[in-house]
């Protein structure tokens, strides 16, 4: 209780006093970019998947902007050490949506290499797909998939470079007839997207879905 009244929670991007639970005021929540998929239907980041693999449904629920909210918000998840943003982004992915047909069977989170999760501390997608596996019933298992490369930071490098990067990922078990919903922050070129979906796609009999909490289109 001290602690709150020595150092109260402040909106991300105008500084006013908040709740301990909230992320943003009122006010700045409603200039997010949020993006009004429906999930089972069509839209641009789906678009932009079959392009690489073939994809059952793709989901984002904000625009990622260089100079907007959705920045500051997955950069205090990813470089702030606010592990608990993941969960907010959980709950408001939860409003937005729905599963009306073709629900997956498994969660499964793009894995740091061994060196940036000790370095980091944390997944950023684990408490965000731990949130929603709770909320949907759908196990979320964060073993499956492996990364083999320790790469720099995506956010250092030029759109030019992360197309040039070559990711390596493998998976840790067989899993047969499933279908996976791939969960990312943010969707930039799809490399990262692209070698994992191939590595699951390995077995025919799977599928593949997407979410992000961001959409850089």
């Amino acid at each position: 209780m001290l602690l709150d009244l020595l150092f109260p929670n402040r909106c991300l991007h105008c500084n006013q006093i908040i709740s301990k639970d909230d992320l943003v005021c009122e006010i700045c929540f409603s200039h997010i970019n949020f993006l009004h998929y429906n999930f089972s239907e069509e839209n641009e980041l789906k678009n932009r998947c079959k392009l690489l693999f073939p994809i059952e449904n793709a989901f984002a629920l904000m625009q990622f902007e260089e100079e907007a909210l959705s920045r500051k918000i997955i950069h205090q998840l990813k470089y702030r050490s606010q592990e608990k943003v993941g969960e907010i982004l959980a709950n408001w992915t939860i409003e937005k949506l729905r599963f009306d047909t073709n629900k997956p069977d498994v969660l499964v989170t793009v894995p740091l290499h061994p060196k940036k999760l000790k370095k980091r501390g944390y997944n950023q997608l684990h408490l965000f797909a731990d949130t929603l596996s709770k909320n949907w019933d759908i196990p979320h298992n964060k073993e499956f998939l492996k990364r083999n490369t320790y790469q720099k930071a995506q956010a250092t490098k030029d759109k030019s470079h992360r197309l040039e990067t070559q990711y390596n990922f493998s998976t840790t078990e067989n899993m047969d007839g499933k279908h996976f919903l791939l969960i990312d922050d943010v969707f930039t070129t799809g490399n990262t997207m692209n070698a994992i979906a191939w590595e699951i796609l390995k077995n025919k009999n799977n599928k593949i879905s997407i979410l992000v909490m961001a959409y850089d289109g």
